[in-house]
């Protein structure tokens, strides 16, 4: 009867515990503002789109002094807080389960080898689709390629990025960058 009690005990507790989490509370770190970012870019234009870590996609057309990722798409947090600035609301948010079924895949992709670049095309542009990690201890964001498409071709070999590329795709394809 007691071990009855001490164990309901546990459960009760357990499910108090869980319920106070929020599903967001779990996808990121909270100092992490954005996830994933589309970035188009061509001898005269520069264009794509964000989405932080609510779930708001972001967008931006040409923005004058933009930040970009080094060599290893890593990009500091006072850099990142100065592009979201000169981005704007698209009025779309992922819903919350959508967003968590790509974001708890960021650390697999992170984990995989990317292909060489292959020159595939001239003078058409560069799009990228990358996601981020948030290094807490160095303030940095780590980004992780998912896939270039355009004149230079690379992409992600493991399985889930073929999943968030599509995602990205069909995101961005109702967006407009005026």
């Amino acid at each position: 009867m007691r071990q009855s009690v001490y164990y309901i005990t546990l459960v009760i507790l357990a499910l108090l515990l869980a319920s106070g989490c929020k599903k967001r509370d779990l996808m990121t770190d909270r100092q992490q503002m954005i996830l994933f970012q589309y970035d188009f870019r061509n001898a005269a234009q520069h264009y794509g789109f964000i989405v932080d870590s609510e779930g708001n996609v972001f967008t931006y057309n040409n923005p004058g002094s933009w930040n970009f990722p080094d060599s290893d798409f890593e990009i500091s947090q006072e850099e990142v807080a100065e592009n979201t600035g000169k981005c704007v609301f698209s009025g779309i948010r992922i819903p919350d389960d959508e967003l968590l079924k790509y974001t708890k895949v960021i650390d697999f992709i992170a984990l995989s080898k990317v292909t060489a670049p292959r020159i595939t095309d001239a003078d058409k542009g560069t799009a990228q689709y990358i996601c981020y990690q948030f290094e807490e201890s160095s303030q940095k964001y780590k980004g992780h390629l998912i896939k270039t498409e355009g004149d230079v071709t690379r992409e992600n070999l493991n399985f889930h990025s073929k999943r968030v590329y599509t995602w990205m795709k069909e995101t961005g394809n109702g967006l407009s960058f005026d």
